[in-house]
C-alpha cells in the first residue's frame, strides 16, 4: 500500500514536471491517461464548472493538483466543443439519411410523372388520329385494346367478372386489388396533383397529393418514418388508434394465403362529422402480403354485389360508402426506418347529404387531411416519442397523453352521433330551433364512462344529456375563430354552467405545477403535450375563482378542464378545427372520467349556394334554400366566392334522472346563447364585418393613429418610418399595416394594454385584432424583459424614444420570439400630448 502511494505520488510529480516544462516552452499540455480519466469523470458530473468549482476539483483530486487552473478551464472548453461537434455530426448524419431517402422518393416520383406525361402524349396522339372529323380514321379494335391497357379504362361490362365467396375467389379479388393499388401508389392510374401548402423536405410530412379528374375522392402520401416496416403495418392496420373518426373495425373472417399473407373481411364504421348527415360504413376486403423485394403491402377495397362475393346487409343510421383500391406500401429504408406510400380512394356518397354539405364529401383535400396525412403524422409522432424521453415534464408518458386526446375526440364524436345502440334517445324540442337534445341512461354507458362515486362523480349522477346543433359560418377562417374561442372563453361561456358541470366532479385542491402559458381573464392555460407539427395541443385549463354554491361564494374554487385544440394553422388547407374539453378533478389520473363538449369547425369549398359574406346564417335556412333552389333569405344575392364553414356544437351534462326537464331546458338555452355569441364574434372577425370590431383599415381612428405614429417617429428619430411618406391617410395606414417589422402600440396606463398592431405585429403575437386588447406589454416579456422595459420608460417619457437590445419575448400562445432590436417612441397627438407608446420589433422570428 505504501509502495502504491509512493508510485502515485511519483506519477503526479512527474506529470506536474512535464506539464510545467510544456507550459514554459509554450507547447500543448499532454495529459496522462489517469488525468484524462479523472477529468472525464468530472465532466460527466459537471460539464461547465465555475472557477470556484475548478479550484475545488483540483484540491479534491490529487492527480490534478499540479495542473494550472487555466489549463483545466481550457480542457473543459475543448471537451464541450468536442461534445457539441459530436452531436452536430450525428444530427447531420441523420439529416443526410433523410435527404438521401427523400431524394430517392423524389426520383421515383419524377419517373412516375414522366411515365404519366408519355401516356398522356400517346393518348392525345391517338385521339387526334381517330376523331370523327378525320376521314382517314377507321375502326381498329387492336388500337383500342392498346389504349385501354394504359390504365384509363371505360368498360361497358363489369370490370371484375362475378366470383364466389370461396378462398380462391377472394384471393383473385385480393390480387386484383393489389395490382390496382400499386398502379395508384407508384404508377399512373390516377392523375395526382400536389396538395396546396404541402412541400417536401427532410423535416416535412412528405409528398402529399390529391386526385384530379378521377371518380370519388382520393389522396396519396409518400414519406419517411423512423419505424421498422412491421411496426408500421401493425399501427396502420389498427385504424381506430390513429383515425379519430373511425368508430369501429370488426374483423369478420381471416384467411391465410400461400405466400404467407392474409385476407381479412372487415366491417368498418365512421362517425359523421356533423349533426346533419349520417355516418358511413364500409364492407371491406383487406389483403396483407410481402413483395418480392421485401416490401410489405396492405391493400383494401369494398366488396360490392357486382363481384358476387360475401355481402353485408345495410346497417341502420349508416350510409354504405365505397372504398376503391387503397392501402399502404412500406419499404425498409437504408440506415433504419421505412419509406411509406399511402393511398386513400373513396366514394362517400355525396348525393345522400344536403347540398350545402356536399363539398365536404366531394373534397379530396378534406380526405387527405382527415385520413391520409393523419396516418403519417401519427407514425412520425410515435417515432419521435420513442427517440426522445419517455416521460415529459408532467410526469406522464406520451402514450398516456395520446390516449387522453383520443378519448376526448372519441367522446365528442359519440355525443355528436348519438347512436341508439349506445343508449342515446331523442327527446322532443320546443319547436323554436333545431337544437337536438339526447339523453342516455344506459347503465353500460355510465359504466363505460366510469361515472361512479369512486371515480370522482357524485352518486346522484345517473344520466347524461347532450345538446347539439350545427350552423353555417360565412367568410370567417376557422383557425381564427377557434383561436378566439380558446383564448376568450368569457365571451361565450357561462361561468354558472361551468360550475354546474364541475359540481358533479369532486374537485380537491389544485396541485398542478406546470408552466403558465397564458392568463386570459381568469383562464390559465397549462400545457400538457403538443404534436410534432404543432397541429394539435393538449392542455389543462384552470378557471379561477368560480363559485356555484353558497360555500363557494365565501371561498371560490378553481374549475379544471382537460382541453384538446387542433386546427389553428391558418395556412393549412382543408383542416378541421376543434376545441374539445371536459371537466376533471385535481387528481387527474390517466383513466380520469371524461365527458367531452366543444366545437368543431369544418371548412367547405366554394359551393353553388352561398349567402352574403356579412352574415352568419342558421344552417336550417341554408338547407331549405339549397333544397328549394331559391335565393338566400332577405333578398341577399349569392356569393360563390365566400369562404364557408360548418360549425357543430355539442355539450354534455350529467344529472339526476328526475331533473331531466329542467336540465334539458337549461342546456337548450345555453346552446342558443353560444350560437348567438358565435354569430356575434364571427361577424366581428369577418374581414367585411361591421360594428365596433371591424377591420382597422376602415376606421377613421386608425388612419389618424397611423399618421400620429409616423409623425412622432420622424420627430424623435429624425428619419422616416415609411419609405413613401407623401401619400394620404389611406396610403400611410396601408403601408404601415404591411410594414415588415412588428409595430404595436400600448396604452400609457399601468396595465399597458395593446391598442393597435400592424399585420406583422398581429402575426408575432399570434392573436387577432379583436383579442389584441386583452394582451398587455407585461405578458409578452419575462421578468428580465419587464425590468429592462421599466428601466427604459423614464427615457422614453423624457427623451421621447429609446432603443432596446435584442432579446426574446413570448407570443400570446407562449411561443418564444426573437428580435434583433426594439425601438420605442412616444406617440403625440395633434395637440402635442402623449397618446400612447409605440414599439417596433426589428427582424423578429419564431424560435
Amino acid at each position: 500500500m505504501a509502495m502504491s502511494c509512493k508510485e502515485s505520488s511519483k506519477a503526479a510529480v512527474d506529470a506536474a514536471a512535464a506539464a510545467a516544462a510544456a507550459m514554459d516552452n509554450g507547447k500543448y499540455v499532454r495529459y496522462t491517461p489517469e488525468q484524462v480519466e479523472a477529468l472525464e469523470r468530472l465532466y460527466h458530473d459537471c460539464p461547465k464548472p465555475s472557477s470556484i468549482r475548478r479550484q475545488q476539483l483540483i484540491r479534491e483530486c490529487p492527480i490534478l493538483s499540479h495542473i494550472e487552473p487555466k489549463q483545466i478551464k481550457v480542457w473543459f472548453q475543448n471537451r464541450r466543443c468536442r461534445e457539441k461537434q459530436r452531436k452536430e455530426a450525428s444530427r447531420l448524419q441523420g439529416v443526410n439519411r433523410k435527404l438521401t431517402a427523400m431524394n430517392k422518393l423524389l426520383m421515383e416520383e419524377n419517373d412516375r410523372l414522366q411515365k404519366q406525361v408519355s401516356h398522356l402524349v400517346y393518348e392525345n396522339s391517338y385521339f387526334r388520329q381517330h376523331t370523327p372529323n378525320n376521314p382517314l380514321s377507321t375502326k381498329d379494335t387492336s388500337c383500342e385494346s392498346v389504349v385501354t391497357s394504359g390504365g384509363q379504362k371505360h368498360h361497358l361490362t363489369p370490370q371484375h367478372p362475378p366470383r364466389d365467396a370461396s378462398p380462391a375467389g377472394l384471393l383473385s379479388i385480393a390480387e386484383e386489388t393489389l395490382a390496382e393499388f400499386l398502379s395508384k401508389a407508384t404508377g399512373t392510374a390516377v392523375e395526382w396533383v400536389q396538395m396546396p401548402g404541402m412541400k417536401p423536405g427532410p423535416d416535412s410530412i412528405g409528398i402529399v397529393a390529391i386526385s384530379h379528374g378521377c371518380p370519388g375522392v382520393a389522396a396519396r402520401a409518400c414519406g419517411l418514418v423512423g419505424l421498422e416496416p412491421t411496426r408500421v403495418v401493425e399501427i396502420l392496420k389498427d385504424r381506430p388508434s390513429w383515425f379519430r373518426d373511425c368508430r369501429a373495425v370488426d374483423v369478420v373472417n381471416v384467411l391465410p394465403t400461400a405466400n404467407g399473407g392474409t385476407i381479412e373481411l372487415l366491417y368498418m364504421q365512421i362517425y359523421a362529422p356533423t349533426t346533419l348527415a349520417p355516418g358511413r360504413d364500409f364492407w371491406l376486403l383487406r389483403f396483407t402480403s410481402v413483395m418480392d423485394d421485401g416490401s410489405l403491402v396492405v391493400c383494401e377495397r369494398s366488396l360490392s354485389n357486382t363481384q358476387n362475393g360475401p355481402s353485408m346487409p345495410p346497417v341502420q343510421n349508416f350510409v354504405r360508402a365505397e372504398m376503391l383500391p387503397s392501402g399502404y406500401l412500406i419499404r425498409p429504408c437504408e440506415g433504419g426506418g421505412s419509406i411509406i406510400h399511402i393511398v386513400d380512394h373513396m366514394n362517400l356518397e355525396a348525393l345522400s347529404v344536403p347540398e350545402v354539405l356536399r363539398p365536404l364529401y366531394e373534397s379530396s383535400t378534406v380526405l387527405a387531411q382527415r385520413i391520409t396525412t393523419a396516418a403519417v403524422r401519427h407514425l412520425r409522432q410515435i417515432a419521435l416519442d420513442i427517440s426522445q424521453s419517455s416521460v415529459n415534464n408532467w410526469g406522464r408518458r406520451p402514450a398516456a397523453l395520446r390516449a387522453l386526446s383520443h378519448r376526448l375526440s372519441r367522446g365528442f364524436n359519440e355525443a355528436l352521433n348519438g347512436f341508439g345502440d349506445e343508449g342515446w334517445s331523442l327527446i322532443g324540442n320546443d319547436g323554436v330551433d333545431d337544437i337536438t337534445i339526447l339523453v342516455n341512461s344506459n347503465p353500460e354507458k355510465l359504466m363505460g364512462l366510469n361515472i361512479s362515486p369512486t371515480s370522482g362523480y357524485n352518486s346522484i349522477c345517473s344520466s347524461i344529456l347532450c345538446a347539439k346543433a350545427s350552423m353555417l359560418l360565412q367568410n370567417v377562417p376557422p383557425p381564427i375563430l377557434l383561436r378566439f374561442l380558446r383564448e376568450h372563453r368569457s365571451e361565450w361561456a357561462d361561468t354558472n354552467i361551468d360550475a354546474y358541470s364541475a359540481a358533479a366532479v369532486k374537485i380537491g385542491p389544485c396541485t398542478f405545477l406546470g408552466p403558465r402559458v397564458g392568463n386570459y381573464g381568469g383562464q390559465v392555460m397549462l400545457p400538457l403535450a403538443q404534436t410534432i407539427e404543432h397541429e394539435e395541443l393538449l392542455e389543462v385549463i384552470k378557471l379561477e375563482g368560480i363559485s356555484h354554491t353558497a360555500e363557494d361564494a365565501m371561498m371560490p374554487r378553481d374549475v379544471l378542464l382537460l382541453q384538446l385544440c387542433c386546427g389553428m394553422d391558418e395556412n393549412a388547407v382543408g383542416t378541421c378545427s376543434e376545441l374539445i374539453f371536459a371537466p376533471i378533478d385535481a387528481s387527474f389520473a390517466d383513466d380520469a372520467t371524461l365527458l367531452p363538449s366543444g366545437f368543431r369547425i369544418i371548412p367547405l369549398d366554394s359551393g353553388k349556394e352561398a349567402g352574403s359574406p356579412n352574415r352568419t346564417l342558421d344552417l336550417a335556412s341554408a338547407l331549405e334554400t339549397g333544397a328549394a333552389g331559391n335565393k338566400p333569405p332577405n333578398g341577399l344575392s349569392s356569393n360563390s366566392g365566400a369562404a364557408r364553414s360548418v360549425m357543430t356544437i355539442a355539450f354534455q351534462f350529467v344529472f339526476e334522472s328526475h331533473m331531466q326537464d329542467s336540465v334539458a331546458c337549461m342546456a337548450r338555452q345555453y346552446v342558443r346563447s353560444i350560437i348567438s355569441s358565435v354569430q356575434r364574434v364571427a361577424l366581428a372577425l369577418s374581414p367585411s364585418g361591421v360594428g365596433p370590431l371591424r377591420s382597422p383599415l376602415g376606421t377613421p381612428e386608425a388612419h389618424t393613429l397611423a399618421r400620429w405614429i409616423c409623425q412622432s417617429y420622424r420627430s424623435f428619430m429624425g428619419v422616416e418610418l415609411l419609405k413613401s411618406s407623401g401619400g394620404g391617410n389611406d396610403s400611410i395606414l396601408k403601408e404601415l399595416w404591411h410594414h415588415s417589422d412588428a409595430i404595436m402600440c400600448c396604452s400609457m396606463k399601468a396595465a399597458s394594454d395593446f391598442t393597435f398592431a400592424n399585420q406583422a405585429g398581429v402575426d408575432m403575437l399570434e392573436t387577432t385584432l379583436v383579442a389584441l386588447q386583452d394582451i398587455s406589454l407585461e405578458k409578452i416579456f419575462d421578468d428580465h424583459g419587464r425590468k429592462s422595459i421599466c428601466s427604459e420608460f423614464p427615457q422614453i417619457m423624457n427623451q421621447g424614444f429609446a432603443t432596446l437590445p435584442g432579446g426574446i419575448c413570448l407570443s400570446s400562445m407562449g411561443r418564444p420570439v426573437s428580435y434583433e432590436r426594439a425601438i420605442a417612441w412616444k406617440v403625440l397627438n395633434d395637440d402635442e400630448n402623449a397618446h400612447c407608446i409605440c414599439f417596433m420589433f426589428v427582424n423578429w422570428s419564431f424560435v
